[in-house]
């Protein structure tokens, strides 16, 4: 079946968002609303478990001794560091500090070339994936895309499939004429309960995850090296438009 579109991931996936912006956004809302508690790398890769900043904080301050006693005032404080956090996470990625990861460009570019179609489909919120494209694409970076799918659209969060369920809607089309691209567990369970197949790029957080049901795993889009299944040699030395087909053709047989 040949490939119709290709739907992104936005954290970890287009670039290394969580530790080199979240986190630090996150712990930057800490310090500001006088909440005495920060998160460690280590910690925070253990909440990613949890999708969703918002769910994330709730998930947090429910094992934080130091936390308000009552969920009303846990979600307020929840919402009111959210909203910080996300503007401190816009300052991040204006200032350059959060680039996209080596090949994302590239396939990007071979998509619009191809007549590939594109789609987000991702947890965060508008507001951030707003920040980290039009940084990087400029104003009109949505004509880039069929459409783009945030956790406002789809309030159950992934694993849940329902983002992909929704991205399938938008676009027109079968599970089986589009491909993911996705880094963690937990977006991979989706697109599998979906039905949609996905390829891994492994990000910092999940170098050593295991991702059943994906099409490939690999380090990153802008290497050949170390994908399985494996790659032959050839140019561009990325990861382009005929791999993405070899590997959906390969699942479809």
């Amino acid at each position: 079946m040949p490939l119709h579109a290709l739907i992104w991931d936005v954290d970890g996936t287009l670039a290394e968002t969580e530790r080199d912006g979240h986190l630090i956004a996150f712990n930057t809302a800490f310090e500001a609303q006088g909440v005495p508690w920060r998160w460690s790398v280590e910690r925070y890769g253990a909440l990613l478990a949890v999708t969703g900043g918002y769910e994330r904080l709730l998930h947090d301050m429910a094992t934080q001794p130091a936390a308000p006693k009552t969920l009303a005032e846990r979600e307020r404080l929840a919402l009111s560091l959210h909203l910080d956090k996300n503007q401190r996470y816009a300052q991040i990625v204006a200032e350059g500090r959060i680039p996209l990861r080596e090949g994302v460009r590239a396939l990007m570019d071979d998509c619009r070339a191809a007549g590939v179609a594109m789609a987000i489909a991702t947890t965060t919120s508008r507001s951030n994936v707003d920040a980290l494209l039009g940084a990087h694409l400029g104003a009109a970076w949505r004509d880039w895309f069929a459409c783009v799918l945030c956790g406002e659209d789809a309030p159950r969060k992934k694993p849940d499939p329902q983002v992909y369920a929704l991205a399938l809607e938008r676009l027109g089309l079968a599970a089986n004429e589009v491909l993911a691209i996705e880094d963690s567990p937990v977006g991979v369970r989706a697109c599998v309960a979906a039905g949609v197949p996905v390829v891994v790029t492994r990000s910092v957080y999940f170098e050593h995850a295991l991702f059943p049901g994906a099409c490939a795993v690999g380090p990153g889009l802008g290497n050949r090296q170390g994908w399985s299944p494996a790659l032959p040699s050839s140019l561009p030395l990325r990861v382009d438009l005929d791999a993405l087909q070899g590997w959906l053709s390969q699942r479809a047989g």
